[in-house]
Protein backbone atom coordinates (compact mmCIF):
# COMPACT_ATOMS: atom_id res chain seq x y z
CA UNK A 1 0.00 0.00 0.00
CA UNK A 2 1.23 3.59 -0.48
CA UNK A 3 2.90 5.01 2.57
CA UNK A 4 1.88 8.20 4.31
CA UNK A 5 4.21 11.04 3.34
CA UNK A 6 4.98 13.52 6.09
CA UNK A 7 6.49 16.92 5.31
CA UNK A 8 8.33 18.13 8.43
CA UNK A 9 8.15 21.76 9.45
CA UNK A 10 9.72 23.78 12.22
CA UNK A 11 6.41 23.75 14.11
CA UNK A 12 5.78 20.04 13.74
CA UNK A 13 5.79 18.21 17.08
CA UNK A 14 8.33 15.43 17.56
CA UNK A 15 6.80 11.99 16.86
CA UNK A 16 5.84 9.85 19.83
CA UNK A 17 7.59 6.55 20.44
CA UNK A 18 4.62 4.53 19.24
CA UNK A 19 2.28 6.91 17.40
CA UNK A 20 -1.26 5.66 16.90
CA UNK A 21 -1.96 4.47 13.39
CA UNK A 22 -4.30 6.93 11.62
CA UNK A 23 -7.52 5.53 10.24
CA UNK A 24 -7.49 4.73 6.55
CA UNK A 25 -9.18 7.52 4.55
CA UNK A 26 -11.19 4.96 2.62
CA UNK A 27 -11.65 4.35 -1.08
CA UNK A 28 -11.90 7.23 -3.58
CA UNK A 29 -15.27 8.86 -3.87
CA UNK A 30 -17.11 9.05 -7.21
CA UNK A 31 -15.47 11.51 -9.55
CA UNK A 32 -12.20 11.58 -7.59
CA UNK A 33 -9.04 10.46 -9.43
CA UNK A 34 -7.22 7.48 -7.92
CA UNK A 35 -3.63 7.59 -6.75
CA UNK A 36 -1.51 9.85 -4.58
CA UNK A 37 0.19 13.04 -5.84
CA UNK A 38 3.98 13.23 -5.95
CA UNK A 39 4.91 15.02 -2.68
CA UNK A 40 8.09 16.38 -4.23
CA UNK A 41 6.00 18.34 -6.78
CA UNK A 42 2.69 19.01 -5.04
CA UNK A 43 2.11 19.01 -1.30
CA UNK A 44 -0.11 16.17 -0.08
CA UNK A 45 -3.78 17.20 0.04
CA UNK A 46 -5.40 17.39 3.42
CA UNK A 47 -7.48 14.32 2.59
CA UNK A 48 -5.29 12.20 0.31
CA UNK A 49 -7.09 9.74 -1.90
CA UNK A 50 -5.60 6.26 -1.85
CA UNK A 51 -6.80 2.89 -3.09
CA UNK A 52 -7.99 0.33 -0.55
CA UNK A 53 -4.96 -1.32 1.09
CA UNK A 54 -4.00 -4.94 0.79
CA UNK A 55 -3.64 -6.66 4.17
CA UNK A 56 -0.14 -5.94 5.52
CA UNK A 57 1.84 -6.42 8.68
CA UNK A 58 2.07 -3.33 10.91
CA UNK A 59 5.79 -2.90 10.04
CA UNK A 60 4.82 -2.25 6.42
CA UNK A 61 3.02 0.97 7.24
CA UNK A 62 5.66 3.70 7.21
CA UNK A 63 5.54 7.42 7.62
CA UNK A 64 8.07 8.79 5.16
CA UNK A 65 9.22 12.37 5.82
CA UNK A 66 9.85 14.61 2.82
CA UNK A 67 12.68 17.08 3.38
CA UNK A 68 13.78 20.07 1.38
CA UNK A 69 17.14 19.95 -0.39
CA UNK A 70 19.62 18.48 2.09
CA UNK A 71 22.86 18.95 0.16
CA UNK A 72 24.39 21.29 2.73
CA UNK A 73 23.36 19.01 5.59
CA UNK A 74 25.09 16.04 3.97
CA UNK A 75 28.24 18.09 3.32
CA UNK A 76 28.37 19.45 6.87
CA UNK A 77 27.39 16.20 8.61
CA UNK A 78 28.21 13.30 6.24
CA UNK A 79 28.34 10.61 8.91
CA UNK A 80 25.41 11.67 11.05
CA UNK A 81 22.77 13.25 8.81
CA UNK A 82 20.93 10.14 7.60
CA UNK A 83 20.92 8.32 10.94
CA UNK A 84 19.93 11.38 12.93
CA UNK A 85 17.07 12.16 10.55
CA UNK A 86 15.78 8.57 10.62
CA UNK A 87 15.87 8.52 14.43
CA UNK A 88 14.18 11.90 14.69
CA UNK A 89 11.24 10.76 12.56
CA UNK A 90 11.32 7.11 13.69
CA UNK A 91 11.54 5.74 10.17
CA UNK A 92 14.08 3.66 8.22
CA UNK A 93 13.91 5.99 5.21
CA UNK A 94 13.04 9.50 4.11
CA UNK A 95 12.86 11.53 0.93
CA UNK A 96 14.95 14.59 0.19
CA UNK A 97 16.77 16.29 -2.65
CA UNK A 98 20.53 16.22 -3.10
CA UNK A 99 21.85 18.83 -5.51
CA UNK A 100 18.18 19.28 -6.52
CA UNK A 101 17.87 15.58 -7.46
CA UNK A 102 15.16 13.54 -5.74
CA UNK A 103 16.78 11.02 -3.43
CA UNK A 104 15.86 8.43 -0.81
CA UNK A 105 18.03 7.95 2.28
CA UNK A 106 17.86 4.67 4.22
CA UNK A 107 19.18 3.02 7.37
CA UNK A 108 19.22 -0.50 8.83
CA UNK A 109 19.74 -4.16 8.00
CA UNK A 110 16.45 -4.59 6.11
CA UNK A 111 17.21 -1.52 4.02
CA UNK A 112 20.72 -2.83 3.32
CA UNK A 113 19.39 -6.19 2.17
CA UNK A 114 17.04 -4.46 -0.25
CA UNK A 115 19.78 -2.05 -1.40
CA UNK A 116 22.13 -4.88 -2.36
CA UNK A 117 19.47 -6.60 -4.46
CA UNK A 118 20.88 -5.81 -7.90
CA UNK A 119 17.54 -6.48 -9.58
CA UNK A 120 16.31 -3.33 -7.80
CA UNK A 121 19.32 -1.05 -7.33
CA UNK A 122 22.08 -0.41 -9.86
CA UNK A 123 25.44 1.25 -9.27
CA UNK A 124 25.78 2.58 -12.80
CA UNK A 125 25.70 6.36 -12.63
CA UNK A 126 25.25 6.35 -8.85
CA UNK A 127 28.53 7.99 -7.84
CA UNK A 128 28.70 11.71 -8.72
CA UNK A 129 31.04 12.12 -11.67
CA UNK A 130 33.44 14.47 -9.91
CA UNK A 131 33.88 11.96 -7.07
CA UNK A 132 34.19 8.96 -9.38
CA UNK A 133 36.95 10.59 -11.40
CA UNK A 134 39.16 10.85 -8.31
CA UNK A 135 38.09 7.97 -6.06
CA UNK A 136 37.39 5.04 -8.39
CA UNK A 137 38.34 6.31 -11.83
CA UNK A 138 36.07 5.77 -14.82
CA UNK A 139 35.91 2.26 -16.23
CA UNK A 140 36.37 0.43 -12.91
CA UNK A 141 34.44 -2.46 -11.41
CA UNK A 142 32.49 -0.17 -9.06
CA UNK A 143 30.46 1.18 -12.00
CA UNK A 144 29.54 -2.20 -13.48
CA UNK A 145 26.45 -4.34 -12.90
CA UNK A 146 25.07 -7.79 -13.74
CA UNK A 147 27.25 -10.21 -15.72
CA UNK A 148 29.99 -7.68 -16.47
CA UNK A 149 30.29 -6.85 -12.77
CA UNK A 150 30.37 -10.49 -11.67
CA UNK A 151 33.01 -11.33 -14.28
CA UNK A 152 35.28 -8.43 -13.29
CA UNK A 153 34.60 -8.95 -9.59
CA UNK A 154 35.71 -12.59 -9.83
CA UNK A 155 39.21 -11.35 -10.70
CA UNK A 156 39.34 -9.23 -7.53
CA UNK A 157 38.00 -12.04 -5.37
CA UNK A 158 40.71 -14.37 -6.69
CA UNK A 159 43.45 -11.77 -6.22
CA UNK A 160 42.33 -11.15 -2.63
CA UNK A 161 41.96 -14.78 -1.60
CA UNK A 162 43.22 -15.89 1.85
CA UNK A 163 46.49 -17.07 0.27
CA UNK A 164 47.03 -13.70 -1.39
CA UNK A 165 46.17 -11.89 1.84
CA UNK A 166 48.88 -13.91 3.59
CA UNK A 167 51.35 -12.74 0.94
CA UNK A 168 50.24 -9.15 1.46
CA UNK A 169 50.69 -9.34 5.24
CA UNK A 170 54.10 -10.92 4.69
CA UNK A 171 55.04 -7.93 2.54
CA UNK A 172 54.03 -5.61 5.38
CA UNK A 173 56.13 -7.67 7.76
CA UNK A 174 59.21 -7.39 5.52
CA UNK A 175 58.94 -3.61 5.35
CA UNK A 176 57.99 -3.01 8.99
CA UNK A 177 61.51 -3.23 10.60
CA UNK A 178 62.79 -0.23 8.62
CA UNK A 179 59.80 1.87 9.70
CA UNK A 180 60.10 0.71 13.31
CA UNK A 181 63.74 1.81 13.44
CA UNK A 182 62.87 5.11 11.77
CA UNK A 183 60.19 5.73 14.37
CA UNK A 184 62.67 5.10 17.17
CA UNK A 185 65.04 7.75 15.81
CA UNK A 186 62.36 10.37 15.12
CA UNK A 187 61.18 12.58 17.97
CA UNK A 188 57.56 12.84 16.87
CA UNK A 189 55.96 10.49 14.36
CA UNK A 190 52.69 11.16 12.52
CA UNK A 191 51.35 7.63 12.52
CA UNK A 192 48.96 8.12 9.60
CA UNK A 193 51.69 9.42 7.27
CA UNK A 194 54.12 6.64 8.15
CA UNK A 195 51.54 3.88 7.77
CA UNK A 196 50.41 5.23 4.38
CA UNK A 197 53.97 4.98 3.09
CA UNK A 198 54.47 1.51 4.56
CA UNK A 199 51.27 0.22 2.97
CA UNK A 200 52.10 1.80 -0.39
CA UNK A 201 55.42 -0.07 -0.41
CA UNK A 202 53.79 -3.30 0.75
CA UNK A 203 51.00 -3.07 -1.83
CA UNK A 204 53.43 -2.51 -4.70
CA UNK A 205 55.70 -5.31 -3.48
CA UNK A 206 52.74 -7.72 -3.29
CA UNK A 207 51.31 -6.65 -6.66
CA UNK A 208 54.69 -6.78 -8.47
CA UNK A 209 54.52 -3.07 -9.29
CA UNK A 210 58.08 -1.67 -9.43
CA UNK A 211 58.64 1.10 -6.88
CA UNK A 212 62.02 2.76 -6.37
CA UNK A 213 62.97 4.14 -2.98
CA UNK A 214 62.93 7.72 -4.24
CA UNK A 215 59.40 7.22 -5.64
CA UNK A 216 57.72 6.06 -2.42
CA UNK A 217 56.62 9.47 -1.14
CA UNK A 218 55.28 10.64 -4.50
CA UNK A 219 53.34 7.46 -5.25
CA UNK A 220 51.97 7.46 -1.71
CA UNK A 221 50.73 11.05 -2.17
CA UNK A 222 49.01 10.07 -5.40
CA UNK A 223 47.18 7.09 -3.90
CA UNK A 224 46.24 8.91 -0.68
CA UNK A 225 44.83 11.90 -2.57
CA UNK A 226 42.44 9.60 -4.43
CA UNK A 227 40.53 8.62 -1.29
CA UNK A 228 41.28 11.49 1.06
CA UNK A 229 40.20 14.39 -1.16
CA UNK A 230 37.72 12.84 -3.61
CA UNK A 231 34.84 14.57 -1.84
CA UNK A 232 36.63 17.87 -1.24
CA UNK A 233 35.77 21.21 -2.78
CA UNK A 234 38.03 23.83 -4.31
CA UNK A 235 41.84 23.55 -4.60
CA UNK A 236 42.13 20.27 -2.68
CA UNK A 237 39.79 18.57 -5.13
CA UNK A 238 41.68 19.79 -8.18
CA UNK A 239 44.98 18.80 -6.61
CA UNK A 240 43.50 15.33 -6.08
CA UNK A 241 42.43 15.24 -9.75
CA UNK A 242 46.01 16.03 -10.71
CA UNK A 243 47.29 13.28 -8.40
CA UNK A 244 44.80 10.83 -9.95
CA UNK A 245 45.98 11.70 -13.46
CA UNK A 246 49.60 11.20 -12.43
CA UNK A 247 48.74 7.88 -10.81
CA UNK A 248 46.84 6.72 -13.89
CA UNK A 249 49.80 7.57 -16.12
CA UNK A 250 52.21 5.70 -13.82
CA UNK A 251 50.17 2.50 -13.78
CA UNK A 252 49.28 2.68 -17.48
CA UNK A 253 53.01 2.61 -18.13
CA UNK A 254 53.31 -0.56 -16.02
CA UNK A 255 50.44 -2.23 -17.91
CA UNK A 256 52.00 -1.27 -21.25
CA UNK A 257 55.40 -2.67 -20.27
CA UNK A 258 53.94 -5.97 -19.03
CA UNK A 259 51.94 -6.46 -22.23
CA UNK A 260 54.95 -5.64 -24.38
CA UNK A 261 57.16 -8.07 -22.48
CA UNK A 262 59.43 -5.23 -21.35
CA UNK A 263 58.63 -5.84 -17.68
CA UNK A 264 58.79 -9.42 -16.46
CA UNK A 265 56.59 -10.15 -13.45
CA UNK A 266 55.26 -13.45 -12.04
CA UNK A 267 52.23 -14.68 -13.95
CA UNK A 268 50.24 -15.08 -10.73
CA UNK A 269 50.99 -11.53 -9.56
CA UNK A 270 48.18 -8.97 -9.42
CA UNK A 271 49.94 -6.72 -11.93
CA UNK A 272 50.16 -9.52 -14.50
CA UNK A 273 46.64 -10.85 -13.88
CA UNK A 274 45.09 -7.39 -14.31
CA UNK A 275 47.22 -6.60 -17.37
CA UNK A 276 46.05 -9.82 -19.06
CA UNK A 277 42.42 -9.73 -17.90
CA UNK A 278 39.81 -10.08 -20.65
CA UNK A 279 36.21 -8.95 -20.62
CA UNK A 280 33.15 -11.10 -21.33
CA UNK A 281 33.82 -10.79 -25.06
CA UNK A 282 37.37 -12.10 -24.69
CA UNK A 283 39.01 -8.72 -25.31
CA UNK A 284 41.85 -7.34 -23.24
CA UNK A 285 40.85 -4.36 -21.14
CA UNK A 286 42.06 -1.13 -22.65
CA UNK A 287 45.18 0.28 -21.00
CA UNK A 288 43.14 2.90 -19.15
CA UNK A 289 40.65 0.44 -17.65
CA UNK A 290 43.40 -2.02 -16.73
CA UNK A 291 45.29 0.78 -14.97
CA UNK A 292 42.13 1.79 -13.11
CA UNK A 293 41.64 -1.78 -11.87
CA UNK A 294 45.25 -2.17 -10.73
CA UNK A 295 44.90 1.10 -8.84
CA UNK A 296 41.66 -0.33 -7.42
CA UNK A 297 43.89 -2.91 -5.73
CA UNK A 298 46.64 -0.54 -4.58
CA UNK A 299 44.54 2.43 -3.40
CA UNK A 300 42.29 0.51 -0.94
CA UNK A 301 45.33 -1.17 0.63
CA UNK A 302 46.85 2.24 1.35
CA UNK A 303 43.46 3.38 2.70
CA UNK A 304 43.71 0.72 5.43
CA UNK A 305 45.99 3.29 7.09
CA UNK A 306 42.79 5.06 8.17
CA UNK A 307 41.63 1.94 10.03
CA UNK A 308 45.09 1.48 11.58
CA UNK A 309 44.95 5.02 12.98
CA UNK A 310 41.51 4.16 14.35
CA UNK A 311 42.96 1.08 16.09
CA UNK A 312 45.66 3.24 17.69
CA UNK A 313 42.99 5.73 18.72
CA UNK A 314 40.88 2.94 20.25
CA UNK A 315 43.89 1.55 22.14
CA UNK A 316 44.51 5.01 23.57
CA UNK A 317 40.86 5.51 24.52
CA UNK A 318 40.50 1.99 25.94
CA UNK A 319 43.83 1.05 27.56
CA UNK A 320 42.12 -1.78 29.42
CA UNK A 321 42.10 -3.69 26.13
CA UNK A 322 45.87 -3.60 25.53
CA UNK A 323 46.86 -6.77 27.38
CA UNK A 324 44.18 -8.90 25.77
CA UNK A 325 44.96 -7.48 22.34
CA UNK A 326 48.62 -8.37 22.87
CA UNK A 327 48.13 -11.88 24.23
CA UNK A 328 44.87 -13.22 22.81
CA UNK A 329 44.61 -13.73 19.05
CA UNK A 330 40.84 -14.22 19.19
CA UNK A 331 40.28 -11.06 21.21
CA UNK A 332 42.52 -9.15 18.80
CA UNK A 333 40.12 -9.96 15.97
CA UNK A 334 37.14 -8.90 18.09
CA UNK A 335 38.93 -5.62 18.82
CA UNK A 336 39.57 -4.99 15.13
CA UNK A 337 35.97 -5.76 14.23
CA UNK A 338 34.67 -3.39 16.89
CA UNK A 339 36.92 -0.64 15.52
CA UNK A 340 35.49 -1.29 12.05
CA UNK A 341 31.94 -1.17 13.43
CA UNK A 342 32.22 1.93 15.59
CA UNK A 343 34.70 4.20 13.83
CA UNK A 344 33.81 6.36 10.79
CA UNK A 345 35.20 4.97 7.52
CA UNK A 346 32.63 5.21 4.69
CA UNK A 347 29.57 7.30 5.70
CA UNK A 348 27.18 5.94 3.05
CA UNK A 349 26.99 4.36 -0.37
CA UNK A 350 24.69 5.18 -3.25
CA UNK A 351 22.71 3.48 -6.00
CA UNK A 352 20.04 4.18 -8.60
CA UNK A 353 16.61 2.53 -8.75
CA UNK A 354 16.48 0.26 -11.82
CA UNK A 355 12.69 0.18 -12.16
CA UNK A 356 9.64 0.98 -10.06
CA UNK A 357 9.12 -1.32 -7.08
CA UNK A 358 7.47 -1.19 -3.67
CA UNK A 359 9.26 -1.97 -0.42
CA UNK A 360 7.44 -1.93 2.92
CA UNK A 361 4.68 0.07 1.32
CA UNK A 362 6.95 2.74 -0.14
CA UNK A 363 7.20 3.09 -3.92
CA UNK A 364 10.73 3.49 -5.25
CA UNK A 365 10.69 5.36 -8.56
CA UNK A 366 12.90 4.35 -11.49
CA UNK A 367 15.98 6.55 -11.78
CA UNK A 368 15.83 7.88 -8.23
CA UNK A 369 19.06 8.03 -6.25
CA UNK A 370 19.21 5.91 -3.07
CA UNK A 371 21.68 6.43 -0.22
CA UNK A 372 22.32 3.66 2.30
CA UNK A 373 23.78 4.78 5.63
CA UNK A 374 26.73 2.43 6.35
CA UNK A 375 27.98 4.28 9.43
CA UNK A 376 24.51 4.58 10.95
CA UNK A 377 23.61 0.94 10.28
CA UNK A 378 26.78 -0.17 12.10
CA UNK A 379 25.53 1.82 15.11
CA UNK A 380 21.84 0.95 14.79
CA UNK A 381 20.47 0.10 18.28
CA UNK A 382 17.89 -2.23 16.72
CA UNK A 383 20.84 -4.39 15.58
CA UNK A 384 23.49 -3.76 18.23
CA UNK A 385 23.03 -3.91 21.99
CA UNK A 386 24.42 -0.74 23.62
CA UNK A 387 25.40 0.35 20.12
CA UNK A 388 27.47 3.41 21.07
CA UNK A 389 29.70 1.52 23.52
CA UNK A 390 33.10 0.07 22.56
CA UNK A 391 32.69 -3.63 23.38
CA UNK A 392 34.89 -6.04 21.38
CA UNK A 393 33.28 -9.00 23.14
CA UNK A 394 30.11 -8.48 21.12
CA UNK A 395 31.90 -10.29 18.27
CA UNK A 396 32.59 -13.41 20.33
CA UNK A 397 29.68 -15.26 18.72
CA UNK A 398 31.15 -14.75 15.25
CA UNK A 399 27.62 -14.30 13.93
CA UNK A 400 28.07 -11.14 11.84
CA UNK A 401 25.08 -10.18 9.76
CA UNK A 402 25.97 -9.57 6.09
CA UNK A 403 23.54 -6.65 6.14
CA UNK A 404 23.79 -5.39 9.72
CA UNK A 405 27.59 -5.13 9.86
CA UNK A 406 28.56 -3.22 6.72
CA UNK A 407 31.62 -0.99 7.19
CA UNK A 408 32.77 -1.97 3.68
CA UNK A 409 29.41 -2.81 2.12
CA UNK A 410 26.83 -5.56 2.51
CA UNK A 411 25.94 -8.95 1.10
CA UNK A 412 28.27 -11.53 -0.43
CA UNK A 413 31.50 -9.97 -1.72
CA UNK A 414 31.65 -12.52 -4.53
CA UNK A 415 28.50 -11.25 -6.22
CA UNK A 416 27.46 -7.90 -4.69
CA UNK A 417 29.30 -4.59 -4.43
CA UNK A 418 30.67 -5.48 -0.99
CA UNK A 419 34.41 -4.79 -0.89
CA UNK A 420 36.38 -7.93 -1.84
CA UNK A 421 39.32 -6.61 0.18
CA UNK A 422 37.54 -6.87 3.52
CA UNK A 423 39.59 -9.91 4.53
CA UNK A 424 42.81 -8.03 3.71
CA UNK A 425 41.62 -5.08 5.80
CA UNK A 426 40.98 -7.28 8.83
CA UNK A 427 44.27 -9.17 8.61
CA UNK A 428 46.39 -6.05 8.10
CA UNK A 429 44.61 -4.34 11.00
CA UNK A 430 45.32 -7.37 13.21
CA UNK A 431 48.96 -7.34 12.13
CA UNK A 432 49.27 -3.60 12.78
CA UNK A 433 47.63 -3.55 16.20
CA UNK A 434 49.79 -6.50 17.32
CA UNK A 435 52.89 -4.48 16.40
CA UNK A 436 51.57 -1.41 18.18
CA UNK A 437 51.14 -3.26 21.46
CA UNK A 438 54.05 -5.71 21.28
CA UNK A 439 56.77 -4.28 19.08
CA UNK A 440 56.63 -0.51 19.43
CA UNK A 441 57.25 1.31 22.70
CA UNK A 442 55.55 4.69 22.38
CA UNK A 443 53.53 7.32 24.18
CA UNK A 444 50.75 9.57 22.90
CA UNK A 445 51.66 13.21 23.60
CA UNK A 446 49.01 15.91 24.10
CA UNK A 447 47.28 16.66 20.80
CA UNK A 448 43.84 17.07 19.27
CA UNK A 449 42.48 13.50 19.04
CA UNK A 450 38.93 14.49 18.20
CA UNK A 451 37.78 12.86 14.98
CA UNK A 452 36.92 15.41 12.29
CA UNK A 453 33.45 14.16 11.45
CA UNK A 454 32.91 16.76 8.73
CA UNK A 455 35.76 15.34 6.65
CA UNK A 456 36.20 12.14 4.67
CA UNK A 457 37.89 10.18 6.12
CA UNK A 458 37.23 11.38 9.65
CA UNK A 459 40.79 11.32 10.97
CA UNK A 460 42.01 13.02 14.16
CA UNK A 461 43.05 16.61 13.57
CA UNK A 462 46.75 15.79 14.12
CA UNK A 463 46.57 12.42 12.33
CA UNK A 464 47.67 10.68 15.55
CA UNK A 465 51.14 11.72 16.69
CA UNK A 466 53.24 9.31 18.73
CA UNK A 467 56.60 9.62 20.47
CA UNK A 468 58.66 6.44 20.34
CA UNK A 469 61.12 5.24 22.94
CA UNK A 470 64.30 3.39 22.11
CA UNK A 471 63.49 0.53 24.48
Amino acid sequence: MPVQLVTPSDNSPEPEIDPPRPPHPGPPQPGEPPGTPDPMIDPPPSNPVVPPPAPVEPRDQLKVPVLADSSLSVISNPYGFIGETCRKHQTPLFETRLLLSKSVCMLGADAAQMFYDETRITRKGATPGRVQKVLFGKGGVQGLDDAAHKHRKAMFVELLSPTEVERLVAACERIWPAYRERCKTTERVVLYDEVCELLCQAACDWAAVPLKADEVQQRTRELVAMFQFAGSMGPKYWWARWMRNRGNAWIKGIIRQIRAGELQVPHNSPAYVVAQHRDLNGKLLCEHDAAIELINLLRPIVAIAVFIVFTAHALHEHPECRDRVANNDEYREWFVQEVRRLYPFFPFTSGIVRKNFTWRGYEFKEGRRVLLDLYGTNRDPSIWDNAEAFRPERFASGDNSPFGFIPQGGGDARVTHRCPGEGATIEIMKWAVANLVKDLNYRVPPQDLKLEMTKLPALPQDRFVIECRSS
